[in-house]
């Protein structure tokens, strides 16, 4: 046999290994979650005890995974007890794993379709994150709201301004709905950058793909009279220059074009 086609064989089964066994211990956790949330639901009104059960739950699958090595700077940057609008670039479902391994307390915006999945998604509910169906505008209304109450309640928001993942690493246009929030709710916006996750698993593909360092970056926080007098529009574009900066792919690009 080839070595191509072994080497693709063997990544394939650690991919499937892999896929089972988070299919498999998801119901293990989630039953573990469900007592948590039983018991800390009357007393933890922002679910403070489940939502750090389930960066524990999701940082296993990345502790398990020897190929993918996580490194973190700037976690010090997150102010215990300040709320925040969460952004950062979007290369891989990997992201959303790699963000749980920061440990403090946010609620999620995501499609509504992950909601339904067994054990994960119903986890999702429990925690009380923010559905999301995109394109449809009542959804969109009802996803403000959500995002005020929480925001209200005490708890960060975490939202990908790109809207969907990026299949090269070059960040997309950003979208305004996390700054309108900034804005309205008056608190500041904290960027964070996410390099390496495209590479150990790539837009549409839940193959293994080798052994991968990802690295997560808080930058400094945006306080809110920093683009108070800004459009959305405008601070949207602020913060995606900012976040640009940091990430791997527009670095290499500015290398290439410096050396032309």
């Amino acid at each position: 046999m080839p070595y191509t086609q072994c080497s693709f064989m063997i990544n394939r089964i650690i991919s499937i290994c892999f896929i089972t066994f988070m299919a498999v211990s998801s119901a293990f956790f989630f039953v573990i979650a469900l007592l948590i949330w039983l018991f800390t639901v009357w007393f933890d009104r922002r679910l403070v005890a489940l939502h750090m059960f389930t960066s524990f739950w999701a940082s296993v699958y990345l502790w398990l995974m020897p190929a993918w090595s996580v490194s973190y700077t700037g976690r010090e940057k997150v102010k215990k007890g300040k709320t925040y609008i969460v952004v950062s670039n979007h290369q891989s479902q990997l992201d959303i794993l790699v963000a749980f391994r920061l440990f403090f307390l946010f609620k999620w915006v995501s499609k509504a379709e992950v909601f339904r999945l067994p054990f994960i998604g119903w986890n999702m509910v429990l925690n009380r994150y923010i559905k999301l169906k995109r394109g449809e505008k009542e959804s969109v209304k009802q996803m403000m709201v959500d995002c005020e109450k929480t925001i209200s309640n005490g708890s960060s928001v975490y939202i990908f301004p790109e809207g969907s993942r990026s299949s090269t690493g070059i960040v997309k246009d950003f979208k305004t709905g996390a700054f309108i929030l900034a804005q309205k709710m008056k608190i500041p916006i904290l960027p964070i950058v996410i390099n390496g996750s495209k590479n150990a698993l790539p837009k549409h593909s839940l193959n293994f793909h080798g052994k991968h360092h990802i690295r997560i970056e808080v930058l400094d926080e945006l306080p809110y009279e920093s683009f108070a007098q800004l459009s959305a529009e405008e601070t949207a574009r602020k913060v995606r220059k900012i976040i640009v900066e940091h990430v791997d792919e527009h670095r290499r690009e500015g290398r290439d074009k410096g050396g032309k």
